[in-house]
């Protein structure tokens, strides 16, 4: 494996997100030199795969936000899949996911299962509307979020109609608040304090 160099250098990060907040997320842990693995469903992969603008054959989208990282497919639904993903949480230092509330734990893969595995794993989920209240089960896509925030009726054309904003403005903190939690665990950080 070629090692990177960075601030998050030998840290193991795996990416089960998907679209934009998450992949961001993920995409920015490794830009810092985190070892990020993509793990996508096999057969389809990452929706934004067939984002455009599509140059020879993929996604310029879905290569921007899943650059320096490596990628895998498992069949989450399989035995076989949840086999060879607990290895690789075994190893891990964190688990980004932005799947609705409460699928991980239905594959039997939550955060409660996961930390028998690896006690130290770091469990990042990038939702919408969070995991509980009353939207709680609703996808949370940037559109919906600048619709219900009023940032499309804020970014009106001159000639009318609405213009969708070029904001994402929950991923950054979404990073930073993951690499906080990693920095805090690590006996670095317990030692200076």
């Amino acid at each position: 494996m070629e090692q990177k160099n960075g601030l998050l250098n030998g840290v193991k990060v795996l990416d089960l997100t998907r679209v934009l907040a998450g992949p961001y997320c993920g995409m920015m842990l490794a830009d810092m030199g985190a070892d990020v693995i993509k793990v996508e469903m096999p057969g389809k992969g990452d929706d934004s795969r067939s984002n455009f603008p599509i140059i020879n054959g993929e996604s310029a989208y879905f290569m921007n936000l899943n650059r320096n990282k490596k990628g895998i497919t498992l069949n989450l639904k399989s035995e076989q899949g949840k086999e060879i993903f607990r290895k690789l949480v075994k190893e891990s230092d964190i688990i980004l996911e932005n799947y609705r509330p409460g699928v991980m734990d239905k594959l039997g893969l939550g955060y409660e299962e996961l930390k028998k595995i690896n006690p130290a794993i770091i469990y990042g989920c990038v939702s919408g509307f969070g995991h509980y209240g009353p939207y709680s089960k609703r996808a949370g896509y940037d559109i919906v979020g600048q619709a219900m925030s009023g940032l499309i009726k804020n970014r009106r054309r001159r000639k009318g109609g609405c213009s969708i904003g070029r904001f994402n403005g929950f991923s950054p903190g979404n990073n930073q608040h993951h690499l906080f939690m990693y920095w805090e665990s690590t006996p670095t950080y317990r030692q200076s304090i």
